[in-house]
């Protein structure tokens, strides 16, 4: 059972698995590839998807094996949360909590409603292109702005 309010008054350290599990928005942003500057160490993100996200739902369509079929597909914990937040987008729950910031009014578990990061304009939903079709060379073409 998750208590109410649980990210408020637990630190990320104490979160139970379904707890960890639950603080997920569904916004799929993590899920995008990402390209590093190798000059200034900056992270670009491109609207390429992760071949294992169905990006009109923003979940991982394998999630309990994505770690064997997608190679550098990093499973966040408490433990790494603050070596790979920067990785993360600014938008992310985990990021935020990691920082000591709230969640934002759009976060299912603050306002109840699971659409609203997508109503909010949050999440990948329909924004992406697959992984499959896009030719590694052919990445930096798909730098975008919109995840925050």
């Amino acid at each position: 059972m998750i208590e109410d309010g649980f990210w408020k008054t637990k630190k990320l350290s104490a979160f139970s698995p379904d707890e960890w599990e639950a603080l997920c928005d569904g916004c799929g942003k993590c899920c995008l590839v990402k390209l590093e500057d190798d000059d200034t160490g900056e992270i670009h993100y491109t609207d390429v998807a992760c071949t294992l996200l169905d990006s009109g739902q923003c979940r991982c369509t394998d999630y309990t094996n994505r770690q064997k079929r997608v190679s550098d597909c990093v499973t966040l914990t408490p433990e790494n949360i603050d070596r790979v937040k920067g990785w993360m987008p600014s938008s992310c729950s985990y990021r935020l909590l990691a920082d000591g910031k709230s969640l934002p009014e759009w976060h299912y578990l603050v306002s109840g409603d699971r659409e609203a990061v997508h109503r909010q304009g949050e999440s990948v939903r329909g924004r992406t292109v697959p992984e499959t079709s896009v030719d590694e060379d052919d990445l930096p073409d798909h730098i975008i702005t919109w995840p925050r």
